[in-house]
């Protein structure tokens, strides 16, 4: 069954200096010295050393091993791509940007950098706080009419929970390292996902975001790829609502075209130096799982399922819509690269924002995902004043968000024509953008 999940989000903090050789965004300054953009908590500029060539000693199999500055792209042939969608008249959304991604940062005023460790740790207690509220109540009123209106409430708020742990993998939590892993650890670990696992991959799809075979959430998959998909695989894949269970089964096996598993210390998502941080994590999922079990002897399978199973799969479907629509279903076709072409900036502006009306507050603004992409240090609560102060310099490259009434209902419209459309892109061409299979429409 794993051979068709699809790839969902996952993430480390990026390091005060790399201990590897990696890739990230990267530009030219006016000594045209490379670096790696990493903005300080203070908001100071960008001091970080970045190499764009890895050992042979640790090599990992998803990370490309050179990237090209946004100066140094040449124009994308659209030619390349074999029988691809036209880009949208009038703008050619994957055309190299007229700015770089410190006109952007310059742009974000200096105290959205700031992590202030202990509104996150208020932003944990509230979540918390209506996590077992919601469960105490459920179990005591024990009704049908209540138990339907507790699953989407408490899947909604495991899903909160990710978020804030996903906050903790960025490093956007705080400035403390001990108190993100900490945090980090008993946030996912609550909800069966494993910290370290998860935030080394979710690193790796934000260091190659947009990359046609590096990223590794929700990416394309090759014409060849596709083709060799048996029709379950391929039925499973882009119909509903199976799409949007995927993501525990990707935790375990990966996507179709890749490799590895977030519990296996050994994995090609990893290296050798990351290993103990994987174990610590599979330790405490092994932990959790184990006390659901026990729950399970002392409250009834029944009760537990009520309570905590249901809740996580409307967390699971949370996440994998969530992250889905920040990859797919804008009207007009997003590009994606390969070689050359690709950039982290580039990469970075195909990303989209979503608005989840009352959601946005619950969730903690996840949907302003743009700036978040580019600059995953910034913590949650600063994205809306960074994503307004950014806009004038990102023009068209911008996609605003359709509001949304109280629930974002009109986003499973997206959902469905997204499956309908974006099946695959061509095996050759550095910019291609999505095709259809008429047999899936």
């Amino acid at each position: 069954m794993a051979s068709w999940v699809l790839s969902a989000s996952g993430l480390k903090p990026l390091p005060s200096a790399f201990p590897r050789p990696g890739v990230g965004a990267v530009y030219r300054d006016s000594l045209s010295k490379l670096r790696f953009l990493r903005p300080a908590a203070t908001g100071s500029d960008l001091n970080i050393r970045f190499s764009s060539t890895r050992s042979s000693s640790r090599k990992r199999a998803s990370v490309p091993f050179q990237v090209a500055s946004v100066e140094e792209e040449e124009e994308p042939n659209f030619n390349d791509a074999i029988g691809e969608a036209e880009p949208p008249a009038g703008f050619d959304p994957g055309a190299p940007p007229p700015f770089n991604l410190a006109d952007i940062r310059a742009a974000i005023p200096k105290h959205c950098w700031v992590k202030d460790p202990w509104k996150s740790m208020s932003y944990v207690a509230r979540d918390v706080a209506v996590v077992f509220g919601l469960a105490a109540a459920a179990a005591y009123l024990n009704n049908w009419i209540v138990w339907p209106l507790y699953w989407a409430a408490q899947g909604t708020m495991f899903w909160a929970l990710f978020v804030l742990g996903h906050d903790c993998g960025h490093g956007s939590f705080s400035s403390n390292h001990k108190l993100n892993s900490v945090a980090g650890h008993i946030l996912h670990s609550s909800i069966l996902v494993p910290y370290h696992g998860w935030r080394i991959s979710h690193r790796t799809h934000h260091q190659n975001h947009g990359h046609v075979e590096n990223d590794e959430s929700w990416h394309p998959l090759s014409e060849k790829i596709f083709r060799q998909l048996d029709s379950a695989t391929r039925t499973l894949r882009f119909t509903l609502p199976f799409p949007m269970l995927a993501y525990p089964f990707y935790l375990w096996s990966r996507s179709p075209g890749k490799s590895g598993s977030h519990f296996d210390p050994n994995s090609d998502l990893f290296v050798a130096s990351e290993r103990k941080d994987v174990i610590t994590s599979t330790v405490c999922w092994t932990a959790m799982a184990a006390l659901l079990v026990g729950l399970s002897f002392v409250m009834g399978p029944m009760q537990m399922l009520k309570l905590y199973g249901i809740p996580y799969w409307g967390f699971v479907m949370w996440l994998d819509f969530v992250t889905y629509l920040h990859h797919h279903g804008h009207d007009d076709k997003l590009p994606w690269y390969r070689g050359k072409e690709w950039s982290y900036l580039r990469g970075g502006l195909t990303t989209l924002d979503r608005d989840y009306g009352w959601i946005n507050n619950i969730h903690h603004d996840i949907g302003t995902h743009v700036i978040h992409h580019l600059f995953p240090q910034i913590p949650h609560y600063h994205l809306i004043e960074a994503t307004e102060a950014a806009k004038p310099v990102l023009g068209k490259y911008y996609r605003e968000p359709e509001k949304s009434w109280p629930l974002p209902f009109h986003l499973i419209g997206n959902l469905i024509k997204s499956l309908k459309k974006d099946h695959y892109v061509s095996d050759t061409g550095d910019v291609v953008y999505y095709q259809t299979d008429p047999n899936l429409q």
